[in-house]
């Protein structure tokens, strides 16, 4: 048996080092893989940048000459105004509101200006300046973003909302499902917008909306009445045991308590009064927060913010021409490199 330590011993270490030799083969290769990753790299880019130091001074020419056209063209271009109206809409009439959009920039594209004149009662002349309207989800905080996120999770099924995540929700969330919403109107001339309004403002009630707000009203009008005969049944109730007290005390029937001090009886009168005027409270808040509920939305919609007297420049990138003509004409010359490339490459291929 001591004959054979030795044998074994020595078979460990040349597994070891086999191992070891195997381990390093392997970082070997990884490195020259990684080596050859990075060469390949430089040579893409060097073979980008090759044509555009050999070509440097054609391409500067050619794109300071197409930063010059474009400037020229934004200074000949009639300048685009822009104005936003900040709509908060009552009974789903956002449905319609979105219809009213679509339905504007449909005439603007057809230029029926006749039709656009009638709407915003505006000339023809005015109408033909408009350029389109657009429609986007209003300013919204944090707070009402989780509160909307929550209200959706309670419609839907335990197990669904578990998949949902709130930030899954806010990215696929559709448009109408906001309370508040911007409208962006565009024209070529600055003091259109004010007209704009009142078009807006005639489109916003339908029938579906006068339904929905007949339904409220007549709800709230059953609500407050119930709560009213409920006040009048605790006034005759609280009327009830005022006369109660009244005769106890003229009588002097008084019991004793526990104290020894205060009268049984009145005291469970006063106490059953007392949860009376509670009651009497409950209802009249009730009633006031349905009073201000039907005045506050008394309106299919709320402006909270119109549309700007007059309408500022607006400064969007593909507006600015000095910038997007050099980027064409950039973009031109690689395709076209691109294309002579691959061209030549076939023409000589054997």
């Amino acid at each position: 048996m001591s004959e054979n330590l030795p044998k074994n011993s020595q078979n460990e270490e040349v597994d070891l080092g086999q191992l070891f030799n195997a381990i390093g083969r392997l970082f070997e290769k990884l490195y020259s893989f990684i080596g050859r990753i990075f060469k390949s790299l430089f040579k893409v880019i060097i073979y980008t940048l090759k044509p555009v130091v050999n070509n440097f001074k054609i391409i500067t020419i050619i794109l300071f000459t197409a930063a010059v056209l474009g400037f020229i063209t934004e200074k000949f271009t009639e300048p685009i105004y822009v104005s936003d109206m900040l709509v908060r809409p009552y009974f789903d009439s956002k449905y319609q509101l979105a219809n009213n959009v679509d339905y504007f920039n449909a005439l603007i594209d057809a230029e029926n200006y006749q039709e656009l004149s009638r709407i915003f009662e505006i000339d023809t002349v005015g109408a033909s300046h408009l350029l389109g309207f657009e429609m986007e989800i209003g300013p919204e905080t944090q707070n009402d973003l989780l509160q909307d996120y929550d209200n959706w999770i309670k419609t839907i099924d335990s197990t669904l909302a578990e998949d949902v995540s709130y930030e899954d929700y806010i990215e696929n969330r559709d448009i109408l499902a906001g309370k508040i919403f911007s409208i962006k109107a565009t024209s070529t001339t600055h003091d259109i917008f004010p007209s704009l309004e009142q078009g807006f403002v005639k489109t916003f009630e339908n029938e579906y909306s006068q339904k929905l707000k007949k339904i409220r009203d007549s709800t709230i009008l059953i609500k407050k009445a119930y709560h009213e005969i409920e006040l009048k049944r605790v006034d005759s109730l609280q009327k009830v045991y005022l006369k109660i007290l009244e005769k106890e005390s003229d009588k002097d029937q008084l019991s004793l308590g526990e104290g020894g001090l205060f009268p049984i009886t009145q005291e469970r009168s006063i106490t059953r009064e007392y949860e009376l005027f509670q009651e009497e409270l409950r209802a009249r808040s009730a009633i006031r927060s349905l009073d201000e509920q039907l005045i506050e939305e008394s309106d299919f919609y709320d402006i909270l913010s119109g549309f700007e007297d007059v309408g500022t420049i607006e400064k969007e990138l593909y507006t600015r021409y000095s910038v997007v003509f050099p980027s064409i004409v950039l973009a031109f010359m690689a395709l076209l490199f691109v294309f002579m490339r691959a061209f030549t490459f076939i023409k000589d291929y054997e």
